[in-house]
């Protein structure tokens, strides 16, 4: 690949302390020498509060950080009211552009892809079809996560061969060896917009340290510099919920993804 591309980035999702006050996620991740904050709905952005989003915005960006993205848990096809729906939609929109980000995560269904059945995947498939039709300048990104269209990599990259500007973002599946994990990236890597980065291994109840998963996080930032995109790599959880290893995971992250922007051809 040619040409000098953007920048991976490094930031955090407000998830990763939802128990603690906006600003002071703010104030953590500017500390911890981050770039941005994926702000989440579910407690940091509620819905129908625009004016709390647009506070958020300005504080984030007041001490020099960009908001991505809104993490929100809309689930497309979910909703059997389509009025419910619809009004859900509208806020989760409204919420986005308070926020002045340009991505919107929403959730793939709520079955997993082996359960979900014709009438369940069409369900919500036409339900994301509407959701980008819908949103205007903003992009629509799927999570990638257990119980939802995005649980296998065939399955997902069906879903957005289906649904033309869809994207998704990407994260390592709960238990998945590294090599077979990589591989699901690689499927789906032409879509994908932004990472989720954590350590579970094996299981979500043992979460380590980034440098616990090295080799992983390192081939994946590799392939994400490999697109010449913009790419938001977000930590999403660290061992404890702790604040105080936000500082080191966010070095490590760092590293691995100005490892991975030295190496890529130009």
């Amino acid at each position: 690949m040619s040409g000098g591309g953007p920048p991976l980035t490094a930031g955090v999702c407000s998830v990763t302390y939802r128990a603690l006050s906006a600003d002071r996620v703010i104030t953590l991740a500017a500390r911890a020498g981050l770039a941005q904050i994926e702000w989440g709905q579910d407690a940091h952005i509620p819905l129908g509060d625009e004016a709390e989003a647009a506070r958020v915005a300005e504080a984030t960006r007041a001490a020099g950080l960009e908001v991505p993205s809104l993490g929100s848990y809309y689930r497309a096809g979910a909703i059997a009211d389509p009025q419910e729906d619809r009004r859900v939609w509208r806020q989760v929109l409204a919420a986005a552009r308070a926020l002045g980000a340009r991505r919107v995560r929403v959730w793939a269904g709520d079955r997993a892809s082996a359960d979900a059945g014709p009438a369940g995947r069409r369900r919500t498939l036409d339900a994301l079809k509407r959701c980008v039709d819908s949103a205007g300048d903003l992009t629509v990104a799927t999570e990638y996560h257990s119980g939802t269209l995005t649980d296998d990599a065939g399955s997902a990259r069906a879903m957005l061969d289906e649904v033309p500007g869809l994207r998704t973002y990407w994260q390592p599946p709960n238990g998945m060896p590294d090599e077979r994990a990589l591989d699901g990236l690689r499927a789906v890597l032409d879509r994908v917009d932004a990472v989720h980065v954590f350590s579970w291994w094996p299981t979500p109840r043992e979460r380590w340290p980034l440098d616990h998963r090295a080799a992983l996080w390192r081939e994946v930032a590799g392939l994400l510099a490999s697109t010449g995109r913009p790419m938001s790599a977000l930590l999403e959880f660290v061992p404890g919920d702790d604040p105080g290893m936000l500082a080191g995971e966010a070095r490590s992250l760092r590293r691995y993804l100005s490892g991975a922007e030295a190496g890529r051809p130009r």
